[in-house]
């Protein structure tokens, strides 16, 4: 009967089914559970303990009868999932109702009479199978409850009502509202299988299930039930299988094992002395387990997370989920191994992009990059074949961002993963090789010019194209916007400023001892795109801050404040004005390399809260004074260091080299933004142009949505738009899948055995409890944290320092009020680094998991030169 397909008789809405008759395509009947049970039972070799599923047919047969849970369904449906205690409380009320639900007698004779076949009396475990549980992107795993020990037909009943409700409990209802589950779409199955009572139990993996390696299996077992296991009552034994062997392990002390109750139920028992520090499986056991857990994977198609039992010798397996938190792997045609980089750590931009998002982007690129999870990475296996093509990657990845490098050095150094590299070669530095030049204000006004002249035609042009002759126009003009983003003047001025920075700051530091000296010669440089977004900011706070009656009204809020401006007086000035910095940058947002994202000019109140903030904190004339402030702390610092130089042997050579270099600096790093804000500008006039399309379509009936067409990449949207014709399906499982990736967290190094390695800081310099980083910006700042995990929800004060994961441009606004930048993702020349450097902000990136072990509200220390987080009290 192995490998049979035994299609399910449902034709008669049937509230029983044997694991028999149960296979994966029927979760909605019978649940995650209950489907794997059913899958199981077909695999060669598993050996499941018999069993019965309780349909969803008989959950929603009895729930009929309660029209009093549809108010609280709906009320349930609007309930913020951090509001703990309204979840709390209602999610007990629907728990009460269901459990008070009367079982009609005929329906309660058909969910007892299998008992029968499992043999009179057998002890039972009761499990709830919901129809959104053990999916292959989303395991509810412990989100409902289970009973173990159960005994009787009577007892039976009661607890299939009480996995009915657990479909209810606060961590249940919690988890569906963060994961846009609707609580309506899911339904409870129920399992019935006879008990087995094991010398030993435990969980394996058949990938590591916190590196996502898919070459390692991980087993872990404890005596007795593994309920000690899954409620944490003791500590497991565990061990890691790879290529058949054993390469890990650590046996726990067990002190405690879970044992059945004579009188049902289960109850805690010591472990006898001799056996606490005994290894409950032999390495044969684990091997041969191990072994057993990679059949099953093959049948299921992916990594599992399987329940197995021992007991009179012989291994039963109890359940198997997919494992939903493994990062996913990019594919690649030679089955070799390879090493990804991430691309979103060194863009900011580490959350998951739409395809649409990914092509365009893809489309933007000089090569193309590998995808997974929503993200791009760079494969970098070619780049470490040599050993001098080694040596640059490292260098480069560690000097911009610590972390990085050390994942990256951390898979080099294996010696089992990547062949040993090529002795000596050649390896030009990954951004390409470039001359330096000489400071030039003429040529970086120059490419400005040629950008804004190229833009403007698009411009023009763009809306003379309508369908597939669109699609046609973009992907030529693609071929320009490359061409301004890899030009060779273009990519010589920054790269000459990002060197002239590194000079200044080595050689400060060897003749003169001072960190990070080129941090303020940055200051108020001339064409930085993105520090001038936030002064321009306060220049529109001045003209808001004129005209009261408009403040008064753009404090009102609402979605529409900016249309009804004209309404009160003052309102048109304060509206041109606003709409004048939205010419000039609304096709900014957060996420902006994926054109998918809504930009300011689509959402301009978002920018509301931040003008308000100007208008209550500064003066008239901010935006100049610190433009100012900055140059003349710009200047007062070259001439300090100059004239320290001179003092020095061979001082005068020294000064005029070094003054070269500031000049360089000074005059080319403000262009270092402006390429991406040129890109950015071109998206916006590009997704217009897409999403008229998209508007044409839903107007034809071909797509449901707008947004439907952010779910196709560039090329599948181009041939819907040319035939008419568009995939429901896949548009419907794309969504699905945005909504997984969205829940993952983008590793800095991927290998293709699917692990992720996330890299460390190797410091023996920091303060006790001291959070490491990468120092970015000079200084040393204390201040209230303000953890935010969206610019939206920024509320920030003057002298507070930002603890967020990651900024981009988007996030300038905030800067000019904050006194200190934290983030956990970040390198040197990445958008909060550069922008703190502008306007003198102490700043640390590259802080592990810092909006999670800083606390809002909590006072700080940020050293912005030695690159480390104090804290110093709590909120």
């Amino acid at each position: 009967m192995a490998g049979e397909r035994i299609t399910m008789d449902l034709s008669h809405d049937r509230f029983v089914l044997d694991f028999e008759e149960i296979h994966g395509s029927g979760v909605a009947v019978v649940g995650g559970k209950a489907a794997n049970l059913g899958e199981l039972m077909r695999v060669d070799g598993v050996h499941v303990p018999p069993g019965y599923c309780v349909t969803t047919h008989a959950f929603r047969r009895v729930l009929a009868h309660a029209p009093a849970l549809d108010g609280l369904l709906d009320a349930l449906s609007h309930l913020d999932p951090a509001d703990r205690d309204p979840v709390a409380g209602l999610s007990a009320e629907v728990r009460a109702t269901v459990e008070r639900l009367p079982i009609p007698d005929d329906l309660a004779a058909e969910l007892t009479r299998p008992l029968a076949r499992l043999g009179e009396g057998t002890a039972v475990a009761v499990r709830s199978s919901a129809t959104a549980e053990d999916l292959p992107t989303a395991s509810f795993a412990g989100q409902q409850d289970s009973y173990l020990n159960v005994v009787g037909p009577a007892a039976v009943l009661d607890h299939i009502r009480s996995c009915w409700a657990s479909l209810f409990t606060e961590r249940a209802v919690t988890y569906r509202l963060r994961n846009d589950v609707d609580h309506r779409r899911v339904a409870m199955a129920v399992v019935v299988q006879a008990m087995v009572f094991p010398q030993v139990s435990g969980v394996l993996f058949t990938a590591d299930p916190v590196t996502s390696d898919r070459t390692v299996v991980r087993v872990e077992a404890v005596p007795g039930l593994g309920e000690a296991l899954v409620s944490g009552l003791v500590d497991a034994d565990a061990w890691t299988v790879r290529a058949g062997e054993v390469v890990d392990s650590a046996i726990a002390t067990k002190k405690v094992a879970v044992v059945a109750s004579p009188g049902g139920g289960t109850e805690a028992e010591q472990v006898g002395p001799e056996l606490q520090d005994a290894a409950t499986l032999t390495d044969g056991q684990v091997v041969a387990l191990a072994q057993l857990g990679r059949r099953i994977e093959v049948h299921f198609g992916r990594p599992q997370d399987i329940e197995w039992c021992l007991a009179g010798g012989e291994v039963r397996i109890v359940q198997s989920r997919p494992i939903t938190t493994l990062y996913p792997v990019p594919p690649n045609e030679d089955g070799g191994n390879h090493v990804y980089v991430s691309v979103g750590h060194q863009q900011m931009m580490t959350d998951a992009m739409t395809p649409l998002g990914l092509s365009v982007w893809q489309l933007t690129t000089p090569r193309p990059m590998a995808e997974a999870g929503g993200r791009l990475f760079v494969d970098v296996t070619g780049h470490v074949a040599s050993q001098a093509g080694r040596t640059v990657l490292l260098d480069t990845m560690t000097t911009s961002d610590p972390l990085l490098g050390d994942a990256l050095r951390t898979v080099l150094d294996r010696d089992d993963f990547l062949a040993a590299p090529s002795p000596g070669g050649s390896a030009a530095p990954l951004a390409g090789a470039f001359d330096p030049i000489d400071a030039d204000p003429a040529l970086v006004e120059d490419l400005i010019a040629g950008s804004r002249e190229s833009l403007a035609a698009v411009a023009r042009d763009i809306g003379e194209h309508h369908g597939a002759d669109l699609f046609d126009f973009v992907l030529e003009d693609f071929q320009e916007l490359r061409r301004l983003l890899f030009d060779r003047r273009s990519h010589q001025v920054f790269m000459t400023a990002m060197d002239a920075a590194q000079w200044i700051n080595d050689r400060m530091r060897t003749w003169l001892g001072e960190e990070n000296a080129a941090d303020t010669l940055t200051r108020s440089v001339p064409h930085n795109i993105t520090s001038e977004m936030g002064l321009a900011l306060l220049d529109v706070a001045d003209v808001v801050r004129a005209h009261p009656a408009a403040v008064a009204h753009l404090r009102a809020g609402g979605d529409d404040v900016l249309d009804r401006l004209s309404e009160v007086a003052g309102g048109e000035e304060v509206r041109d004005a606003i709409r004048g910095y939205l010419d000039e940058y609304g096709m900014r947002c957060v996420g902006e390399i994926d054109i998918s994202r809504p930009r300011w000019s689509e959402q301009p109140a978002a920018l509301v809260p931040v003008i308000l903030g100007n208008v209550d904190t500064f003066a008239p004339g901010e935006s100049r004074r610190r433009f100012d402030e900055g140059r003349r702390d710009a200047a007062a610092k070259e001439q300090e260091l100059l004239a320290r130089i001179r003092e020095l042997p061979g001082g005068e050579q020294k000064t005029v080299e070094t003054k070269a270099m500031i000049d360089r600096l000074r005059t080319f790093i403000g262009y270092r933004e402006y390429p991406k804000y040129g890109m950015v500008s071109r998206y916006f006039l590009y997704k217009n142009a897409l999403l008229a399309e998209a508007d044409r379509l839903v107007l034809d009936g071909v797509l449901d949505d707008r947004e439907d067409a952010v779910h196709l990449r560039f090329q599948e949207l181009h041939e819907v738009v040319r035939t008419g014709r568009a995939d429901r399906e896949l548009i419907r499982r794309r969504r699905e899948d945005q909504a997984f990736f969205r829940t993952l967290t983008p590793p800095r190094v991927l290998t293709s055995d699917g692990e992720t390695v996330a890299g460390a800081y190797r410091r023996e310099d920091l303060p006790a409890g001291a959070l490491p980083g990468l120092a970015v910006s000079a200084g040393t700042v204390e201040g209230r944290a303000r953890v935010v995990l969206t610019m939206a929800d920024a509320d920030v004060e003057p002298g507070d320092i930002l603890v967020t994961a990651y900024t981009d441009p988007s996030w300038s606004p905030l800067f000019v009020t904050i006194a200190g930048l934290v983030t956990e993702v970040g390198g040197l020349m990445t958008h909060g680094a550069v922008v703190a450097r502008e306007y003198g902000l102490p700043a640390v990136v590259g802080v592990q998991d810092a909006t999670r072990l800083v606390k809002d509200g909590q006072r700080i220390r940020v050293n912005g030169t030695s690159g480390h987080v104090e804290m110093l009290e709590g909120p």
